[in-house]
């Protein structure tokens, strides 16, 4: 249980349910001498095979950490661990391995947030992937070099994510949906994990898509940040994973 290789989306930590969930939490590390001092934590989310938590002490990939709530507690796995100098400092994710998660009663009784955008109606600011054509103020956009899987029902179709700014995304698709269409958007970059719904906005010669971003998962807007800080500092174009199913939107007010 020592490897660092990050656990693959099948795994749950991109397509299961993930909610954003402060709880405390009590962790320590698990050794070849047994268990070490118990630390304090908060979690930041939770699904349904792990969380993100943020501690004062720091945690490496690989780690197997005890994670305890009131009487419940599990093994655990460190994931992923946030690069100190950014302003995701102090989070680190696990995946349980050995017993049920310590919050599954919570996950029972709460459901996926979704909250706008653009809170702050930033119009005429330019939602990043309108017409390229469009003669208005526009949020810087960043080339990547990825892959998309277009989820239509149970189909899956492969695509690939070209470019992304604050508000949208541009990708390239032999199944295109058509504009106008809403549907849930979901990335892996940097190994952060973000969720936004979004809606087609135009075709690129039948072969890619605009897409503007509508809501975003309550508690991933930093993590969106963060990931186009990373971007803005990278020379080369890092990779990508992104998975798009379709579901309608829901009235947001």
């Amino acid at each position: 249980m020592t490897s660092k290789t990050k656990p693959a989306p099948a795994d749950g930590l991109l397509t299961g349910k993930l909610v954003h969930l402060a709880l405390p939490v009590r962790w320590s590390l698990i050794g070849q001498e047994g268990r070490g001092a118990t630390e304090m934590a908060c979690t930041y989310d939770i699904h349904p095979r792990g969380a993100r938590l943020l501690s004062s002490r720091p945690a490496n990939i690989g780690d197997l950490v005890m994670v305890e709530r009131g009487r419940n507690k599990a093994v655990c796995q460190v994931v992923w661990a946030a690069d100190a100098s950014s302003a995701l400092r102090g989070q680190f994710a696990v995946q349980c391995v050995e017993g049920r998660t310590p919050w599954d009663e919570e996950l029972r009784l709460m459901e996926e947030q979704y909250e706008p955008i653009d809170p702050e109606g930033a119009k005429g600011a330019g939602r990043g992937f309108s017409r390229p054509d469009a003669n208005r103020r526009r949020r810087p956009r960043f080339y990547v070099a990825g892959h998309a899987n277009v989820l239509d029902g149970v189909q899956q179709v492969e695509g690939e994510v070209q470019q992304i700014s604050e508000f949208g995304a541009r990708i390239a698709s032999t199944e295109i949906l058509r504009p106008g269409t809403d549907f849930r958007l979901l990335l892996n970059m940097f190994d952060v994990h973000v969720s936004v719904k979004a809606q087609v906005k135009y075709l690129v010669d039948n072969l890619g898509m605009g897409v503007e971003f509508q809501e975003i998962r309550r508690g991933d807007r930093p993590l969106l940040s963060y990931v186009l800080s990373r971007l803005r500092m990278k020379k080369v174009p890092d990779f990508v994973e992104v998975e798009v199913s379709r579901e309608p939107l829901a009235v947001v007010g």
